[in-house]
C-alpha cells in the first residue's frame, strides 16, 4: 500500500439541532492526529432553519479548511418523540448535502458501532468514550466537550472500518457501469 493511501482526513459528525459536535483527525501510516474538534452551540437560535443553516454553514467551513477525503455522521437513534427525531434528521441532512456539494462520500455508523469501535463496549458512556478518545489521539481533551469527543470517536470509527464509504455522488454511475443490461 502506498503513502497515498495510508494518509487521510476524515471528519466525523455528531449531529444535533441544540448542539452538534464535529472532529476531524488525519491517519498516517498507524497513527491518529487529531486536527480539530469542537461543538456548534445551536441552543441560542429559535428558528429551526436558521439552525439548520448554521450546520450547513460550518460544515462547508470545516470542508473547505482541512479538505477531508471522507466524512462520517452518527446516525440517528429511534426515540419515540417524532418531532425531534425529524429535526435530527434534518441536522444530518443538511450536514450530508454540505458533503456531496463537496464530492466528498459519506458513511453513517450506529451510535452502538461507534462506542463499541472505540471503548469495545456498545453501551459506553459519553465520559467513557471521551476518556478511550483521549487515550487514541495522545491528547488532553476538555471534559466539556462530549459532543466533540462523540464526533471524533465516529470518524475513529470509520476509520477502524475500514473508511469504505456507504454511498458516493458518483454511486449512480457505478450502478450503471455494474449493471449495463438493467439500464435502457
Amino acid at each position: 500500500m502506498d503513502n497515498a493511501k495510508k494518509e487521510k482526513v476524515i471528519l466525523g459528525i455528531d449531529p444535533g439541532t441544540n448542539l452538534m459536535g464535529y472532529g476531524l483527525i488525519k491517519i498516517l501510516g498507524q497513527r491518529i492526529v487529531l486536527l480539530q474538534y469542537g461543538v456548534i452551540h445551536l441552543s441560542k437560535y429559535n428558528n429551526h432553519e436558521l439552525k439548520l443553516k448554521k450546520i450547513y454553514d460550518r460544515v462547508l467551513s470545516l470542508l473547505d479548511d482541512y479538505h477531508p477525503d471522507e466524512m462520517a455522521l452518527e446516525a440517528p437513534f429511534y426515540g419515540k418523540n417524532v418531532q425531534s427525531m425529524l429535526k435530527l434528521g434534518r441536522a444530518q441532512g443538511v450536514a450530508m448535502a454540505a458533503a456531496l456539494s463537496r464530492e466528498i462520500p459519506i458513511r453513517e455508523y450506529a451510535p452502538k458501532k461507534v462506542k463499541s469501535s472505540v471503548t469495545g463496549n456498545g453501551n459506553a458512556s459519553k465520559e467513557q468514550v471521551a476518556e478511550m478518545i483521549k487515550t487514541l489521539v495522545n491528547v488532553p481533551l476538555e471534559p466539556k466537550a462530549l459532543d466533540a469527543t462523540d464526533a471524533v470517536a465516529v470518524a475513529i470509527c470509520h476509520h477502524f472500518h475500514g473508511g469504505k464509504p456507504q454511498f458516493t455522488n458518483k454511486s449512480w454511475k457505478g450502478f450503471i457501469q455494474d449493471n449495463p443490461d438493467r439500464v435502457k
